[in-house]
């Protein structure tokens, strides 16, 4: 029988770390540099794909992501190596998508046709806002225009283009970010990522929230009204929520992405960079060092993983559900089943379809638009005690 995790593919993350500035909203693992020694990161990342090619020869990879960070600051020399050794690892699946995310701050031509040239097939930009006042909150280094320009230098270099926003920002309005995602929706190809504004610890935005000082920030009907304004008019404009935060036309959705919410196996290269891998039937959780200068070193010592962790069935049917029920697909409520030992309780599932939350469909169990809005409950009503 396959292995489970072959049900959602296989993929690979590489991590680059740094930023030109930090963000006051993010928590990702991202730092400001003055200095990167751009080759001694493309002899750690060469090899730790040498590593995970001898644990894991053989698989057929269909995505490669270069996250962070700001990844369109690398040399795109770097990038093309890396790709180069990523081809020679593993062979690749006909529709390998390879994903890089940038900043508008960080682009322009010649850097996105290098790129392209050197083997990247999808670019996600951090556009965030469409202006300038809204950008400078945010911390975003760029404006409107470049966001603009660096938008139709991708088009042109590439056949996917996708970009993300953020809403339910301080002191918008519901009908300013219905005008917002027009605009938005004008300039998409096929992709859109739209995700709702939050706070979180040890962000400088969480630091201001806790001193009273992030006013504006909408109530929470209204940033609920900005939710279901976006799904009407993503799904309007022939863009459905394949996912929570993710808009596409059909058959341009993130192939990299689906690994994760189809609950497939992915390598995690770089600090902090996290993976799911199947060994020999057991699978495992991966989990690198977060600071760049530790996990450059413990890579150049032999010893790049903080940790590695085997998950016992229930903890995998747990992150199958997590994952699963975020996309529009849903879940297959006989793999949760094979995954925890048990299946998925039937009062619940029967309670949630009767208020609207869930329905399912053949063999399949999702969530409705209703209790997409509210997942986590769904989710928690679903889950073992």
């Amino acid at each position: 029988m396959a292995e489970d995790w072959q049900a959602g593919g296989f993929g690979l993350y590489i991590h680059w770390p740094f930023c030109q500035a930090k963000c006051p909203y993010c928590d990702f693992n991202s730092h400001v540099a003055r200095e990167i020694d751009q080759s001694r990161w493309l002899h750690a990342y060469l090899t730790e794909i040498d590593r995970y090619a001898e644990m894991l020869p053989g698989r057929v990879l269909n995505s490669v992501f270069f996250g962070g960070g700001t990844p369109s600051l690398m040399n795109p020399d770097v990038v093309a190596a890396i790709l180069d050794r990523v081809r020679h690892a593993w062979p690749a699946a006909n529709d390998l998508e390879v994903t890089l995310e940038a900043n508008p701050g960080s682009v322009e031509a010649g850097k996105f046709r290098a790129f392209a040239e050197g083997g990247v097939s999808r670019i996600s930009m951090g556009v965030q806002a469409l202006n300038d006042h809204d950008l400078k909150r945010l911390g975003r280094i760029h404006s409107v225009q470049e966001a603009k320009q660096a938008f139709d230098i991708a088009r042109k270099n590439f056949d996917r283009v996708s970009f993300d926003l953020i809403y339910a920002r301080q002191d918008q309005t519901l009908d300013a970010w219905r005008l917002e995602l027009q605009e938005a929706l004008s300039m998409a190809i096929d992709h859109l990522s739209l995700y709702q504004l939050t706070i979180e610890e040890g962000t400088a935005f969480g630091d201001r929230y806790a001193a009273g000082r992030l006013r504006g920030l909408p109530e929470d009907d209204t940033a609920a009204d900005m939710y279901h304004a976006t799904q009407d008019i993503c799904d309007a404009a022939g863009l459905y929520a394949y996912e929570v935060s993710n808009h596409a036309k059909p058959g341009s959705e993130s192939r990299h992405n689906m690994i994760y919410w189809r609950y497939g196996d992915y390598i995690g290269i770089g600090p902090g960079a996290h993976g799911r891998i199947t060994r020999n039937g057991e699978r495992f959780a991966t989990e690198a060092y977060s600071s760049p200068e530790r996990w450059l070193t413990s890579v150049e010592q032999g010893n790049a993983e903080k940790r590695t962790t085997a998950l016992g069935g229930q903890d995998q049917a747990t992150e199958y559900l997590l994952m699963g029920l975020r996309i529009n697909d849903g879940i297959d409520p006989e793999r949760f089943a094979a995954l925890s030992g048990a299946p998925l309780d039937v009062t619940a599932v029967a309670h949630l379809q009767e208020i609207g939350m869930i329905e399912t469909n053949g063999q399949r169990l999702r969530a409705t638009s209703r209790g997409r809005a509210v997942l986590n409950a769904v989710i928690r009503d679903l889950l073992p005690d």
